[in-house]
């Protein structure tokens, strides 16, 4: 039996466009019978990024340096959009217009007032499914973390903390790029790049902050531009905020703890989460893929066990349950979750994509961050 295609449309052909277009053309690689993305058009201002698409996806249909020319082509049906943050609102406006669906980049908008006009698009278009990118939670550890938090075995929490820890930025003679321009990341900087990743995991268990604490830095304070010049750099590189939250299945107050971080000593791309409660403990890290540890508290003294998860994704694939998984099978299974959405099998999922309103809590949070940082309060969270 033939099945069916789902026509997909990159802007943006950088790093992330290419990890998507590689997912996709494996998509034999999971054990779905459902719908199958192809890649059929790229679009970017920079030709020079089209050669490696046009030279492994002979299909394409669509090629084009103006992305209003994608949308209007009756061959695409959904598009993955990869685009610096400044670009996000005209852009994600235009594709929920056209009635493509969308998978779009955090943080959607490049500041509040951007996301709240996304989301105003959105609300007047409910045909189009509109999701944000989010991958590290798609691990098979994590995705029994998720779990065990679904059951509560926590308890009643004590405190969480999560975070997005790099050491990208230690070499302090790396030439600026768009993520140090606030013009074009915009002022939450880090934040704005990484937050929505730790926030995934978090927001979908009702964890909205009431509050927030901010303590913000500025590490780097110039760079070289590449052009034998050095110049200002005014984002923020690290990010720790601190939030008071209510879990919804005790109602009772917690201490959350947010870490967004591009100058972290040691640490490569180590994404993770740490859930403290009266009755149990659980963390996981992309430092160690393949473990979820956790806790059983008795008595005065507790000890932590490790079980070493191996590839059971939550969409089934070829790969035997006793091999590694990694940043590339995340992320085609987030793709997946996108897909069973666009189909109507969303229900059957386990963990959606990010979704709109979630991002919008992200925004709030960022921006209650800034004002706590310049006035050196707790900022209260409507």
């Amino acid at each position: 039996m033939e099945r069916k295609e789902i026509r997909i449309g990159l802007i943006g052909l950088g790093l992330m466009g290419k990890e998507f277009a590689s997912s996709i053309a494996r998509w034999c690689h999971l054990l779905d019978n459902g719908p199958v993305p192809v890649l059929a058009g790229i679009c970017s201002k920079t030709k020079s990024s089209w050669g490696w698409y046009i030279q492994n996806f002979p299909g394409l249909t669509v090629k084009t340096n103006d992305y209003k020319t994608l949308l209007e082509s009756n061959q695409i049906d959904a598009v993955y959009c990869a685009v610096p943050h400044n670009l996000h609102e005209q852009i994600y406006i235009d594709i929920i217009r056209s009635g493509k669906h969308l998978l779009g980049e955090k943080p959607f908008g490049i500041d509040k007032t951007a996301n709240e006009n996304i989301l105003k698009t959105i609300k007047a278009h409910p045909e189009v499914i509109v999701r944000c990118s989010s991958e590290f939670p798609y691990f098979p550890a994590c995705q029994k973390l998720i779990k065990w938090l679904e059951a509560g075995r926590y308890g009643q929490l004590i405190e969480v903390r999560a975070g997005f820890h790099h050491s990208s930025d230690m070499d302090l003679s790396k030439p600026i790029n768009w993520k140090r321009t606030v013009e074009i990341n915009g002022e939450y900087g880090c934040m704005g790049d990484l937050g929505m990743h730790v926030l995934h995991v978090p927001f979908r268990m009702g964890w909205k902050p009431l509050s927030v604490f901010a303590d913000l830095q500025k590490i780097a304070e110039t760079r070289p531009d590449g052009k034998g010049n050095i110049v200002p750099c005014r984002t923020w590189d690290n990010a720790v905020l601190t939030c008071k939250s209510t879990d919804p299945k005790t109602g009772k107050d917690f201490s959350m703890v947010v870490e967004t971080k591009r100058m972290a000593p040691g640490a490569t791309n180590n994404w993770f989460i740490e859930v403290y409660g009266t009755k149990g403990s659980a963390k996981f890290s992309t430092h160690n893929p393949k473990a979820f540890d956790y806790l059983v508290t008795d008595g005065k003294e507790q000890g932590w066990t490790r079980i070493d998860v191996g590839s059971q994704s939550a969409i089934q694939s070829i790969t035997g349950g006793i091999f590694e998984f990694g940043f590339s099978d995340a992320f085609q299974q987030m793709i997946g979750a996108f897909i069973q959405e666009l189909t109507g099998n969303g229900a059957s999922h386990p963990f959606r994509n990010v979704t709109p309103e979630e991002t919008r809590w992200s925004h709030e949070l960022f921006t209650a961050a800034i004002e706590s940082h310049k006035t050196g309060r707790k900022i209260e969270l409507l």
